[in-house]
């Protein structure tokens, strides 16, 4: 008997059924989970036909925002950029280029506006509000206050203690150690309005 005459037995046509259920349970229930059509309405209502049919994926991503520039007044050659006014800090190539740029969490101390160079690194200790941090470069000094960047160790940006006098400039983690990377001792820190 040839094989497209042979019948298949019935418990074989109900698993084949059932397997079949299955994957269409599975697919409608990941798509539920995608949530609502982006063209579906608050209300519920169906999208009109001419909704749908303009509802394309988008073949491009996202436009990203454009990076905060180098202030003009920093200098020039390989440097750390450090702006009071915009509590941010460029990461400056010898070339003049920004390879990197984050907001920061100043302490209650500034340091002056100039030039400074990295003159103390230290992997980790207690800051002076009791944190504990990491990552840790030493460039000025105000006040009797020593100044510097660091990162918290479990990321947190808690506000300076009040009325205590902090020099520490903290950033997200990951900032701290892209800096830490790139500030050797020696570095050049310029610090601007």
């Amino acid at each position: 008997m040839p094989v497209a005459a042979r019948r298949l037995p019935s418990w074989a046509w109900v698993t084949g059924l059932t397997a079949g259920a299955i994957v269409v349970v599975v697919a409608l229930t990941v798509e539920a989970d995608k949530g609502p059509h982006p063209t579906a309405k608050a209300t519920g209502a169906k999208p009109s036909a001419s909704a749908s049919a303009d509802a394309k994926p988008s073949a491009s991503p996202a436009p990203t925002p454009k990076a905060a520039p180098v202030p003009d007044e920093s200098g020039t050659g390989r440097r750390i950029v450090y702006s009071l006014g915009q509590d941010r800090v460029w990461l400056v190539d010898a070339d003049d280029a920004a390879r990197r740029t984050f907001t920061v969490w100043p302490g209650t101390v500034d340091p002056a506006v100039g030039s400074f160079t990295v003159s103390l690194r230290k992997d980790a200790t207690t800051g002076s509000d009791g944190v504990q941090i990491e990552h840790i470069i030493y460039f000025s000094a105000k006040s009797g206050v020593n100044i510097a960047f660091s990162n918290a160790v479990d990321g947190s940006s808690p506000p300076p203690a009040s009325g205590a006098q902090t020099g520490g400039i903290r950033m997200p983690k990951a900032d701290g150690a892209a800096l830490w990377a790139f500030g050797a001792t020696g570095t050049n820190v310029r610090v601007v309005e």
